[in-house]
């Protein structure tokens, strides 16, 4: 409870602190000759360009426990000029998802990000908000064949339905379990979002290991560490595993396997 008391008034915080810099004539507003107390636009102004109520808007910026639907969070965004990362910052702290974020699975990944894995010696592989690979280079293909070689190339798919997975990676069921906790908390941050919320449905269904790891609510960052497995042409390989999030296309993940020996596959 104290928690989403914090993040209603950090996200009020926020909200007044963008319309006080915002100049009348910077949203589109003539400007009004009559001396203004507070800088910036005032909550009604904000709330004229957004189509909302003026009395809801700032219960919002007071923090008050007003629901915001995703929709009325985006025509504050548009109304308050927000960059994309600013607008990023507001459904991340409103714990909601991004209207027009609702077709990033369909946008293909920047042509430089997805070039950069060919500069990559070991395997490397890009992953989209649902953890579809969308990108990879030989290293990671000879790999994880099965996976980034046939047509479902979801990672939780392939580590929860495809047999050989249990046999490539080296203590499957503690790498499933994290898998799951990463990709919890990583989701979190799409709030509501009705295709993350049909594979989980579609897995608990196929799975009933993923049903009931997913209903232990264990959450983790995706973070590095040593990644071992036990390839049928390589045999044991260790790697240790970078996880970065491009600037410049943040619904990505670029993952990176550092071989800790020379055996394994490479580009």
């Amino acid at each position: 409870m104290r928690q989403k008391s914090d993040r209603r008034r950090r996200l009020g915080e926020f909200l007044r602190a963008r319309r006080e810099r915002l100049a009348p004539s910077d949203a589109g507003l003539p400007e009004s000759f009559v001396r203004r107390r507070t800088p910036g636009l005032r909550r009604e102004e904000v709330a004229l360009l957004a189509g909302l109520s003026p009395t809801w808007y700032t219960w919002i910026e007071q923090g008050r426990s007003v629901s915001a639907s995703p929709h009325a969070l985006a025509r504050i965004a548009d109304a308050l000029r927000l960059t994309s990362t600013e607008r990023a910052y507001l459904f991340e702290l409103a714990e909601k998802r991004d209207p027009q974020a609702s077709d990033a699975s369909a946008e293909a990944p920047p042509s430089a990000l997805v070039a950069a894995l060919d500069v990559v010696a070991t395997p490397a592989y890009l992953l989209d908000r649902a953890w579809r690979a969308c990108g990879w280079n030989a290293a990671a293909e000879t790999l994880f064949e099965p996976w980034l070689g046939g047509p479902e190339r979801n990672l939780l798919r392939y580590v929860f339905l495809e047999p050989s997975a249990r046999e490539l990676i080296c203590d499957w069921r503690q790498r499933a379990r994290r898998l799951i906790a990463e990709f919890r908390a990583d989701t979190s941050r799409l709030g509501e979002d009705e295709e993350i919320a049909q594979l989980v449905r579609e897995l608990k269904s196929e799975s009933d290991t993923f049903g009931a790891l997913w209903d232990d609510h264990a959450v983790l960052e995706r973070e590095g560490g040593l990644r071992t497995f036990q390839h049928p042409r390589y045999g044991r390989l260790a790697y240790e595993q970078l996880t970065l999030r491009p600037s410049m296309a943040p619904s990505y993940k670029l993952v990176m396997l550092i071989a800790h020996n020379a055996a394994g596959p490479s580009a």
